[in-house]
């Protein structure tokens, strides 16, 4: 009997490391993505205002442009 349980504790053993490796992925592969969406979350920020900026400068030329027409 005892041939036959240290083989499958052994097999336990093996895929509880390999568990145990696959959740470090998991975690790692976790904090990379809120790194990137970090990042993308800023660079959209930063593109909204130059949207933003964008949108007030043809406000601006549009203003003008209904003066000149005056």
């Amino acid at each position: 009997m005892k041939d036959i349980v240290v083989p499958r504790l052994e097999g336990i053993y093996a895929l509880l490391v390999r568990i145990q490796t696959d959740l470090s992925n998991i975690r790692e592969d976790t904090r990379h993505i809120k790194v990137r969406l970090t990042s993308l979350e800023a660079n959209t920020n930063s593109l909204n205002r130059h949207i933003d900026h964008c949108g007030d400068r043809l406000e601006r030329i549009e203003r003008r442009i209904d003066v000149i027409k005056v």
